[in-house]
């Protein structure tokens, strides 16, 4: 029977990390992955990250089984980190917490958990959104139809557009929001415009799903966290998504969470009930791990401030890179949008949606050994400073303005 098995094409951006690894060329540069690199183009491990580490070895004392939703200090961090003290204790109980395997996962199991219990719901996401949003959708049989967000002659958010089609958004279905650092785009809408979009999606039944992967990327923990601030004090539920691979530098640990706010603490534990029977049909309890070191840095004030500079670190370099780049186009007299090249150092988050066509893409990988999606977005931090000249001059070549 397997000899019938077709082969899958290859994934978009994975895909193009195994090209990337097969060419022998030296200085070669994938900018495709969303992987977070610093100036040596290293993955780091947080020092962070290798205390609590050293912590959980000479400390734990069984590998027994979590609980389906993880472990209770575990919820606990992550909705300090998430609301704060003070807010979380204004949600009264109605927040309830469950571990999943990474952001992907999280949103797995929420689709699911939705098309169970609501089975003609839709869900919509904005146009564009993370390549693989449409295929853990629709793997859960959970059909998507979009609404505009992003205006590429602009370089920026189209927010007349974007809230026009949530307003058109039929009663019973789900929005998918990103939180922050939008994935291709580096596009947010500000706080004022996050408060807009709140008012829409107040007192109807749409729940909002929010996909919450790069908190702390932007500009800050509580100001990446606006938009999940206004979505909860203005609609009586929803749904957050987290992941911690890119602000923990866990990526391999498979480490993030599904946080649900419901109108009660009844609604929210029948809600939890039914995430914990998706999980338990999928992959039956979380990995300990990553969450055990996501617990024990939040929970130890020492282990917490020093993340908090690990994070402002990489943020800073995103930012710094984001700077540089900017100027070395405008150097090489390059200009990727109509108003120039600003909407780069104006985007937050790892990603630019330069704006470059598939065939320039594929020029740039053929001639200069530098590795993007088709679409043209770049990964911002895989732009390490030994490489940024070569970088802008491959778009320079590309574009003909060399």
């Amino acid at each position: 029977m397997l000899a019938d098995v077709q082969p899958a094409p290859p994934d978009p951006i994975l895909g193009l990390t195994e090209a990337y690894r097969a060419d022998t060329r030296p200085g070669k540069l994938n900018l495709g992955v969303g992987i977070y690199r610093d100036d040596h183009g290293r993955t780091p491990v947080l020092d962070a990250v290798r205390q609590a580490e050293r912590v959980i070895v000479d400390t734990q004392t069984t590998k027994d089984y979590l609980p389906i939703d993880g472990e209770p200090g575990y919820h606990r961090a992550v909705r300090d980190l998430l609301f704060g003290a003070e807010r979380d204790a204004a949600l009264a109980g109605r927040a309830r917490v469950c571990a999943s395997p990474g952001g992907s996962g999280g949103l797995r199991i929420v689709a699911e958990m939705i098309h169970f219990a609501f089975p003609d719901t839709r869900l919509w996401v904005p146009t564009p959104t993370w390549p693989n949003h449409p295929a853990i959708f629709a793997a859960a049989n959970l059909p998507t139809q979009t609404y505009r967000y992003f205006d590429p002659k602009r370089n920026g958010l189209d927010f007349d557009a974007m809230l026009d089609d949530l307003k058109q958004v039929p009663d019973g279905d789900t929005v998918l929001l990103h939180g922050c650092c939008h994935n291709p785009t580096g596009v947010d809408p500000s706080t004022d415009q996050w408060l807009a979009l709140a008012d829409v999606l107040a007192n109807r039944p749409i729940l909002p799903l929010i996909d919450l992967a790069y908190l702390g990327f932007g500009t800050g923990l509580e100001a990446d966290a606006a938009g999940v601030y206004a979505i909860l004090d203005a609609c009586p539920e929803a749904v957050v998504v987290m992941s911690f691979s890119k602000n923990f530098s866990l990526y391999r640990e498979r480490v993030g969470a599904i946080v649900h706010v419901a109108e009660s603490d009844t609604v929210a534990t029948d809600v939890l009930s039914r995430i914990k029977q998706t999980v338990r049909r999928n992959y039956s309890n979380p990995p300990g791990h990553g969450a055990e070191v996501v617990r024990t840095i939040l929970s130890t004030p020492a282990l917490r401030t020093q993340w908090l500079g690990e994070l402002d670190a990489m943020r800073s370099r995103i930012n710094t890179t984001r700077s540089a780049l900017t100027a070395g186009l405008d150097q090489r007299g390059v200009s990727l949008s109509a108003d120039g090249n600003g909407f780069i150092g104006r985007q937050r988050g790892m990603f630019t949606l330069t704006g470059l066509t598939k065939d320039q893409v594929h020029a740039i990988r053929q001639h200069h050994a530098i590795y993007a999606v088709d679409s043209g977005r770049i990964n911002v931090a895989g732009i390490t400073p030994d490489k940024l000249d070569a970088v802008c001059d491959a778009i320079a070549d590309a574009v003909g303005a060399a």
